[in-house]
């Protein structure tokens, strides 16, 4: 029969099966209308499933008893109707689409999705999952018949799948997805015939790596090696499917090369089923490695795209030969002097390890085992080649450099004549200075810090004693500071002495003792003598000068006296007057030597504190002069009477006190002596303003009689004296100038 034949047969008798089905299932529990009978009259290929009164008393048959019918009278109709289906074989298309692969990552939840077609629709379709395992059988993991559905017990899928069927759409949903998952699952449909499809999905699960590693070779690396030497290694761990490791170097990734280039991984699978790589990396390095960043590329797989991770850049230590070794002085810098602390420094373009170097002094042999040599206060001697040599230990080859050091000196200077010259007066001076120098030089005189000369000559055509002296050359070296040396000539010059200051001095004092000081210039030294005008020999210590002598003489003065001073040497002699000149001043010798008081006025002045108490005498005028210290005033009142002996009155600390003997008042010299006399005329002036004033505002010698002073008081500077006789029809005041003042003026 043709499958035109059968699909037109199958709709004419479609609608008779549909009766069948639907009779029997609201009499039986039975899934499917199926007869049966004692023969085996359905052959191996129609099979009968049930969950409810099925029993299985021998293996390979089923034995059921018949179903009784509620309408026995279609049971011969759908007996004869299946009989024409078998015969025709006229069964249900079937038809399923699925997709070649899903992908998830791990973790997540997957679904498979199985879209089919049957013309028998839902109900009469039978749904089952499948996995394949690994020895290419398969595993049945979900079951869906028309009036029950379940999960295959004891499976990996047990506890994690379910099925959501939706019109012609059967979606298995696999939750918590494992890498283990990573299999092939077959989704098949059967209809009540025997006709049935399937369809396969590859499930691909995908699970990201760690972040990469990597790790540099602690050691360094030589360019001698002659195979390659280990950079590094990376790893990546945990990735599904197998992620794979490149190796970069300055972003050039490197392939396998023979004799240069080597990569070696190697791959661990976890208990997980996730992937662990690990790669290392050999290579020979050249010089230009030792700035080269290496690092590597992991790449790995996620649904639907590619992706990359790229490690941390390591550097590696590259030991390679140097190819130039460079020597060089590191201080000071600029030119070197003697005295000087020289650092030489010595490097190479290489970086052995294992490598000695060395830095020697040509001239001396002087050599030290290291990159540094530093030597103190050097002379001209360590000037010269230095070598720097440079050893490999691994095969003892040698490779050197060198410079040359310069050390500046400049030696003492010398003049000449040595130490000292000695030329007659008005001769010419002449003297040189030299000093021995690798630079160029400078040479300058001094005498007492001034300059006198520039150039290695000292000239001076007309000595005289101004020429004597000390003097100073100075040589220095203009390109380099600090670079000076110095030696001094002591200059004499002959002749006769000459004294310092006027042949003729006049001294006038006051004191009793007098010092004179006599300076002469000459060479030889001179000798100073000292005579009076009575021919007298003074005895005076001498001391020598710079340029000559000098003496002081002390003595005793008791009137003018002329003292002469003789300085005289082998070229000479010289000679000063000294014209001193004792002055004695009476005014002085009045107030130094003063009588006792003896006088019978019975006038009494007493000044205590600001108090002022006046008694009036009775019968006499006295002469009264009065010495006043601490703001004193000399005053002096006389008529022309009587004459008595002067009183004297000293008001310390405003009290009155009549001593009995004057002290004696020392003046050291002349000005002194002028000075107290300007200020005692200033007081002067000064008390007789005050007087004159106390008398305009009728204080004082009133006109109405007498004052009450006692009942008055004054300031501690305000001070009064008025003295009265029994006579006297008129107040005699003084003035400021000592004059007596008219009678109409009080």
């Amino acid at each position: 029969m043709t499958r035109a034949e059968r699909l037109s047969l199958q709709r004419v008798s479609a609608p008779f099966c549909i009766i069948c089905l639907s009779t029997l299932r609201r009499h039986s529990s039975l899934s499917l209308c199926t007869v049966f009978q004692e023969d085996q009259f359905l052959s191996d290929s129609f099979h009968t499933h049930t969950h409810t009164h099925a029993h299985t008393p021998q293996h390979g048959h089923l034995q059921h008893r018949p179903i009784v019918m509620a309408l026995p009278d279609t049971a011969p109709l759908l007996v004869g109707l299946l009989l024409i289906f078998h015969a025709l074989g006229a069964w249900a298309i079937v038809e399923v689409n699925m997709e070649d692969k899903v992908e998830v990552m791990a973790g997540d939840t997957a679904q498979i999705t199985c879209m089919f077609t049957t013309d028998e629709g839902l109900g009469g379709t039978t749904i089952q999952w499948f996995y394949v395992l690994p020895n290419k059988k398969r595993q049945r993991i979900y079951n869906k018949e028309p009036m029950h559905e379940a999960a295959e017990q004891n499976t990996p899928f047990t506890d994690r799948i379910s099925l959501n069927v939706t019109g012609t759409a059967a979606v298995l949903v696999i939750r918590d997805v494992g890498v283990k998952d990573n299999l092939e699952f077959i989704c098949v449909i059967k209809t009540i015939t025997p006709e049935e499809a399937e369809g396969r999905t590859q499930l691909q699960v995908f699970k990201s790596p760690t972040f990469p590693t990597i790790e540099a070779v602690e050691t360094g690396v030589s360019v001698n090696e002659e195979d390659p030497s280990k950079i590094g290694s990376c790893s990546v761990k945990n990735g599904y499917p197998k992620p794979n490791i490149t190796w970069y170097r300055n972003n050039m990734p490197l392939r396998i090369t023979p004799d240069e280039v080597d990569l070696k991984s190697s791959i661990t699978t976890e208990s997980s089923g996730l992937y662990s790589v690990q790669s290392e990396l050999r290579m020979k390095v050249k010089k230009e490695d030792k700035d080269a960043k290496f690092y590597c590329e992991v790449l790995y797989f996620v649904p639907g795209a590619t992706k990359m991770t790229e490690s941390q850049h390591i550097n590696i230590t590259v030991y390679y030969p140097p190819t130039e070794v460079n020597i060089w002085v590191e201080s000071p810098k600029g030119k070197i002097k003697e005295g000087d602390t020289l650092e030489l420094r010595c490097e190479n373009n290489g970086n052995y390890p294992s490598s000695i170097t060395t830095i020697k002094h040509q001239n001396s042999g002087y050599f030290v085992e290291n990159n540094k040599m530093v030597q103190t206060n050097v002379t001209r001697l360590d000037g010269g080649v230095y070598e720097c040599t440079f050893m490999e230990t691994d095969n003892f080859e040698e490779i050197s450099g060198s410079t040359k050091v310069l050390v500046n000196y400049l030696e003492s200077a010398v003049i000449t004549p040595k130490d000292s010259i000695t030329v007659m007066e008005e001769e010419e001076l002449k003297a040189s200075c030299n000093a021995l120098s690798s630079l160029q030089t400078d040479i300058t005189w001094f005498k007492n810090e001034k300059l006198v000369s520039k150039g290695n000559s000292l000239s001076v055509k007309s000595a005289t004693f101004e020429t004597a002296g000390m003097y100073k050359c100075v040589v220095t070296v203009p390109e380099m500071e600090g670079m000076k040396t110095s030696s001094t000539l002591q200059v004499n010059v002959k002749g006769s002495p000459q004294i310092l200051g006027p042949g003729v001095q006049e001294v006038e004092t006051y004191e009793t003792t007098v010092n004179l000081n006599c300076s002469a210039r000459g060479f030889p030294a001179p000798t100073i003598m000292w005579t009076t005008s009575d021919g007298k020999n003074l005895n005076a210590l001498q001391t020598e000068t710079e340029d000559g002598a000098q003496s002081v003489v002390t003595f005793k003065i008791t009137s003018s006296v002329k003292v002469f001073c003789n300085a005289s040497n082998d070229f000479g002699s010289k000679v000063v007057e000294f014209n001193i000149k004792a002055i004695l001043n009476t005014i002085l010798t009045t107030i130094t030597s003063m009588p006792t008081i003896s006088t019978t006025t019975r006038s009494t002045t007493t000044i205590s504190n600001d108090t002022v108490v006046h008694t009036t005498p009775t019968t006499t005028t006295t002469t009264s002069t009065n010495a006043i210290t601490d703001d004193t005033v000399i005053y002096n009142t006389s008529t022309t009477n009587t004459t008595i002996p002067s009183t004297n009155i000293t008001f310390i600390n405003d009290t009155v006190q009549t001593p009995t003997k004057s002290p004696n008042i020392k003046k050291e010299s002349k000005g002194f002596v002028i000075a107290i006399i300007i200020i005692a005329i200033l007081l002067l002036a000064i008390l007789g303003s005050v007087l004159y004033f106390l008398y305009k505002k009728g204080r004082i010698c009133g006109r109405s009689g007498k004052q009450d002073f006692s009942k008055r008081k004054s300031s501690k500077d305000n001070i009064v004296v008025e003295m009265k006789s029994d006579n006297t029809e008129e107040a005699i005041l003084l003035g400021v100038n000592g004059e007596k003042q008219q009678p109409n003026d009080q």
